[in-house]
């Protein structure tokens, strides 16, 4: 790892230097640590329960709905209707 603090010295010891050096190893990176791991987790959950639930209340709407003519359509098939 080359970060950290360097010195210079003159060999009299007279005159000193010090050069601090940052370092990252590619330039798209970011430090993600455990929190953000956690919150992002349970967002994902929340979101996944949310759409599940969405998506079961959307469907369940549409059972035992017959259309207007769907009936009668049956009724004239059997000869009922007349």
């Amino acid at each position: 790892d080359p970060r950290g603090v360097y010195t210079c010295e003159l060999e009299n010891g007279k005159e000193r230097s010090d050069l601090q050096v940052h370092y990252r190893m590619c330039q798209n990176c970011i430090e993600v640590d455990a929190p953000t791991i956690s919150g992002i987790v349970v967002a994902d959950v929340v979101a996944t329960i949310f759409l599940a639930v969405a998506v079961y209340c959307i469907t369940g709407q549409d059972k035992g709905r017959m259309s207007r003519g769907e009936g009668r359509a049956l009724l004239a098939a059997r000869g009922w209707g007349r």
